[in-house]
């Protein structure tokens, strides 16, 4: 069983990495080249910005090329809780942002002509209990209602011919997803980058920056750079002079395993549809084919940080899980486990803006892998003077009462929110 991610260990090598030094000066810096980064730094290249990408390791190996692979409409928080608390117009506009977060994805697949697996699939959400299935139901009625008139109700014997387990009440199937090669994408999205003229650095760990006359000047592992404006892209990055952000940002780990290569046979009956799955619970979980026929099968099985032993302490808990709703996987092997971290915002929404003249988007909160790749075309345009380009820049953004940066209130956050799967 290998540690690595399976889509990184699958993923193309990246060519278009610079090998020299530094230059003198940019126009624009970013910090991280997840997708983030790399997207904003393809759409500033395109307007003619002289733009540097600094990441501290390789290209999409943090959260880009860890996740669950889902590409799909959907804000994290439910839709009818979210049009109870901001109202039906602010929780209209956020799913759409979602909506278009997901074309975005499409959009540059196909520009730049990225070999990455790519199909339309949908997500379907699974009822994990009777009373979740009412839930989504509302939720159901309410988004055909308000703005999304392609989704559908799907009965618990509908839903048994989507997935093959007794485990579900029912589900929400939602049609606007993707499903591609994360690995795959992430490369060929830092080769389009690099072709339109962006300079890729990796193994260049950013410690701090300075204002200057000029911009700033940033300090790194491989020396100082200067640039007019900086973005950071950073997410739940543990390292470098991100205080202020890690009071509002709390990384929580998020497990995968994949398994071996299933029998056709065995998976057009197990998930005919082979479309994104997720189920209801709070601490729940994601599912999904890869390109190659392994299940790859994720979730929050422990309140902890990803690393080390907590991720095969995870990968034990997300294998137990996989059996239970698959009893036909009791004999499947599992070729990977890995973890990563989640950039959780209190209110599971983006955050992007400024904080001190430098700019900042992160904060996905587990559906990063649309919005991120969108944020970096906005926070382009954002750049470029056009504010009003920002869905989320409304939003304030406190730091988070009792959290410094070490996430120490974790195990008690689990325990309640498993307190919570049980009573409801």
């Amino acid at each position: 069983m290998r540690s690595e991610s399976y889509w990184l260990d699958t993923a193309p090598v990246f060519t278009g990495a610079q090998t020299g030094a530094l230059p003198g000066q940019v126009d624009v810096a970013i910090v991280g080249g997840g997708f983030t980064g790399l997207s904003a730094a393809r759409a500033l290249a395109l307007k003619g910005a002289r733009v540097a990408v600094l990441e501290a390791g390789r290209v999409v190996g943090e959260a880009s090329g860890r996740n669950g692979g889902h590409c799909s409409t959907g804000v994290a928080q439910d839709y009818s809780g979210l049009v109870a608390s901001l109202g039906a117009d602010k929780a209209r506009a956020y799913y759409q942002a979602y909506e278009r977060a997901v074309q975005s994805v499409v959009a540059v697949v196909e520009q730049e002509h990225i070999a990455c697996d790519f199909k339309r699939d949908g997500k379907l959400k699974l009822a994990a209990k009777p009373q979740h299935y009412e839930g989504l139901a509302r939720t159901c009625e309410l988004i055909r209602r308000e703005v999304d008139a392609d989704v559908e109700l799907l009965s618990a014997e509908q839903t048994r011919h989507e997935v093959d387990s007794a485990e579900f009440h029912g589900g929400l199937l939602q049609r606007n997803g993707i499903q591609m090669h994360i690995g795959r994408f992430g490369v060929g999205l830092a080769e389009a980058a690099a072709r339109n003229g962006t300079l890729i650095y990796q193994d260049t760990a950013v410690t701090d920056w300075q204002s200057n006359a000029g911009g700033y000047r940033l300090n790194t592992s491989k020396g100082p750079l200067q640039a007019k404006q900086i973005l950071l892209a950073t997410g739940a990055c543990q390292h470098g002079d991100l205080g202020w952000y890690r009071r509002r940002i709390v990384p929580v780990g998020s497990f995968i395993i994949a398994t071996e290569v299933l029998p056709e046979e065995l998976i057009e009956r197990m998930l005919p549809g082979r479309r994104s799955y997720v189920t209801s619970r709070i601490i729940g979980n994601y599912f999904r084919l890869t390109p190659d026929n392994r299940l790859l099968f994720g979730g929050r099985a422990r309140f902890a940080m990803s690393g080390g032993s907590s991720d095969a302490k995870s990968g034990s808990v997300l294998q137990a899980a996989m059996v239970r709703m698959f009893p036909q996987l009791a004999d499947a092997r599992i070729d990977y486990c890995w973890g990563g971290l989640v950039d959780m915002t209190s209110d599971r929404l983006p955050r992007a803006g400024q904080h001190g003249g430098v700019y900042h988007s992160m904060g996905y909160s587990g559906h990063g892998v649309q919005m991120s790749v969108h944020m970096g075309q906005v926070m382009a345009e954002v750049m470029d003077g056009k504010a009003d380009a920002n869905p989320w820049g409304e939003l304030s953004w406190p730091a988070i009462p009792g959290h410094f940066g070490k996430p120490w209130f974790l195990p008690a956050v689990g325990l309640y929110y498993r307190l919570q799967d049980h009573l409801h």
